[in-house]
């Protein structure tokens, strides 16, 4: 049975922290260690957030009527 656990550290002297609530959990374990180097200064879901405000603003988002989903809809149907 695998075992999968996911946290964010820092990597220091070239160790990797393990938090204390997971310490017992591995101690002792040979363990599979899979790094991710984060290349971002801030989290993933903060910029979608900014990414979705600033599409939504766009002219082109826009609300369009029911009528115009529906076209749009029927189009693509009759295209596949």
């Amino acid at each position: 049975m695998m075992i999968a656990e996911e946290f964010q550290t820092i990597v220091l002297n070239g160790s990797i922290h393990i938090p204390d609530y997971l310490k017992t959990e591995f101690e002792g374990c040979k363990v599979k260690v899979i790094v991710l180097k984060s290349n971002y200064q801030s989290d993933l879901p903060f910029n979608l957030r900014q990414l979705f405000k600033d599409t939504q603003s766009l002219p082109q988002s826009q609300a369009i009527s029911e009528a115009e989903i529906i076209a749009e809809v029927t189009a693509y149907r009759f295209e596949s």
